[in-house]
């Protein structure tokens, strides 16, 4: 019998992104609803990033936290291997100083990596900014990081960086924003209890803060017993600050994860 047969699961994540956990969730027997909280938008300029673009060589590493900002780089990448030559664009480039070693907070930004054809050199063992920053802190000592994430990530990073003696430049890559489409497509799913999904995902702080900002702003209050599962500490942390304690949490931050540990939550209730 299908693990989640017939559960209403509220997908929150970017349109983009939604996708494969709908997917997976679906091959488990549920019906995902998907209505983004969160949508990636241009930073507020790309003038810093295109800068380390151009110098690319002088970075000991590149560090990633997300496939969004891998996406972003490989895009600017190409835009500037347009314009320049091939030796002041390429990070890979025979010529000039050694290549940057590339650091991903975890699988998924690791295989985005992989997709536009670079090699992953490190990777820590618990996939949040605390655990990255305590992998790369051998290496930071008089180095060079460049530090490519969303407008509004943590400084967690590069302040322990900064701190085990690394010189970190950081670009903002994109930023996230709240769809207001999503309101009317909220108010929606809550008109009527036969219409409650029976769980709803969060995949980062990003997509629990807005939908309760999305909840405000269509006068909507959450009811009682939905799941609530959450993909890690971070995502719960900031649960909880919103009084909304997560009812599961994946015992790592990957989508496989999170939705083992939906499906367990629903086969033990």
């Amino acid at each position: 019998m299908l693990q989640l047969k017939d559960k209403r699961i509220l997908i929150t994540r970017t349109r983009h992104q939604a996708s494969d956990l709908a997917a997976q969730l679906e091959a488990l027997g549920a019906n995902p609803i998907l209505i983004p909280t969160i949508e990636i938008a241009p930073p507020e300029s790309y003038a810093l990033l295109d800068d380390a673009l151009a110098r690319l060589n002088n970075y000991g590493w590149l560090v990633f936290t997300s496939a969004n900002a891998v996406e972003v780089f490989h895009h600017r990448l190409n835009l500037q291997q347009a314009r320049l030559s091939h030796r002041a664009s390429n990070p890979h480039s025979s010529k000039g100083p050694q290549k940057p070693r590339i650091a991903a907070i975890g699988p998924a930004t690791a295989r985005a990596i992989q997709v536009v054809g670079l090699t992953v050199d490190l990777i820590p063992p618990q996939y949040v900014a605390e655990s990255l920053a305590a992998a790369l802190a051998p290496y930071a000592s008089g180095t060079k990081m460049l530090l490519i994430r969303a407008e509004q990530a943590r400084d967690i990073l590069p302040e322990a960086l900064t701190a085990a003696g690394a010189n970190v430049t950081i670009a903002n890559a994109y930023r996230n924003q709240i769809p207001p489409d999503s309101i009317p497509s909220l108010q929606s799913l809550f008109n009527s209890p036969a219409t409650y999904p029976d769980a709803i995902t969060f995949t980062s702080a990003s997509t629990a803060t807005n939908l309760f900002a999305l909840l405000e702003a269509a006068n909507l209050t959450l009811p009682p017993n939905i799941l609530l599962a959450s993909i890690g500490s971070v995502t719960s942390r900031t649960l909880r600050y919103l009084g909304h304690s997560p009812t599961i949490e994946a015992t790592e931050p990957t989508i496989p994860a999170l939705i083992q540990a939906i499906a367990s939550s629903f086969s033990q209730r």
